[in-house]
């Protein structure tokens, strides 16, 4: 397939590698989205041929997010939000649902892929109360020290801390639990994180969907649900606790996973900071 995405290194983006395949446009490109190139499209079909439903996996993902944004605005009272890992904008990003609530709601998005970035300013600009913060999850000491963070997010504030489909791409020895750890224990009383992770079901083709991730993008780790749920330990978890995606505080626009295999793949929960 010929790549007719290269002119958006004529716009600024000459210096990014577009032979090495982003995890954020490789769910641009299992979303339908159009911010993708060749390399990127290799590994997303890749996925898909081992897991042919994936798109409503990453469908999922982005609705489950919305209804965890509307939790915590809507019912937890948040007025802060950061989103790590918050990969490329799509309809109904961040921001727009949690303002169709609570307008006030400040927000800052943190990724660091280039093209993310590139994409993300350029929709924002002139935005007020909502950042674009260029660091790595990997790096929480970093990232907590960051200036932009620190001048639009209240640390004597309730802070709500979104981990959605990020974590899955620490490995073991980055120490996952402890990087969570590290910015629990920066947030206030009352904060609230927000995780989605990729979980083993047994089900057809997540060996080779896992082993597409981490060939093509040297990542991707499937874990238990049980070792999910330690990464928030020391959270009071809000009901129904770590579920299937679908099954997190479903509001009847969900698909079924029982109906759809490639939604037992994943799990989500809210966890408080007592």
């Amino acid at each position: 397939m010929e790549d007719d995405r290269e002119p958006a290194a004529e716009r600024g983006l000459s210096g990014v590698d577009l032979s090495r395949p982003s995890i954020a446009r490789v769910y641009d490109y299992l979303l339908g989205g159009k911010d993708n190139f060749t390399a990127d499209r290799a590994v997303g079909d890749k996925i898909k041929s081992a897991l042919p439903e994936v798109h409503l996996g990453v469908r999922a993902q982005r609705q489950v997010l919305r209804r965890a944004i509307r939790h915590l605005v809507g019912e937890a009272g948040i007025r802060q939000l950061v989103d790590i890992g918050s990969g490329l904008p799509t309809a109904g990003n961040v921001h727009e649902v949690a303002r169709e609530i609570a307008p006030e709601t400040r927000v800052v998005y943190v990724d660091n892929d280039p093209i993310v970035l590139a994409h993300a300013r350029a929709l924002l600009a002139g935005s007020v109360g909502v950042s674009v913060l260029d660091s790595d999850l990997l790096d929480p000491g970093r990232l907590l020290g960051d200036p932009v963070l620190r001048a639009e997010i209240d640390f004597d504030r309730p802070i709500g801390l979104l981990l959605c489909g990020i974590v899955h791409y620490v490995s073991d020895e980055e120490d996952p639990a402890g990087i969570i750890a590290r910015l629990v224990a920066a947030l206030p009383s009352g904060s609230h994180v927000f995780l989605h992770h990729l979980v083993e079901a047994g089900t057809p083709g997540e060996k080779a969907a896992e082993a597409a991730m981490r060939q093509g993008m040297g990542r991707g780790f499937f874990r238990t649900p049980e070792q999910v749920g330690s990464f928030l330990a020391g959270l009071d978890l809000i009901e129904p606790g770590l579920v299937r995606v679908p099954d997190w505080r479903p509001d009847g626009s969900e698909d079924s996973a029982e109906e759809h295999p490639v939604l037992r793949l994943a799990v989500a929960a809210v966890g408080r900071k007592p």
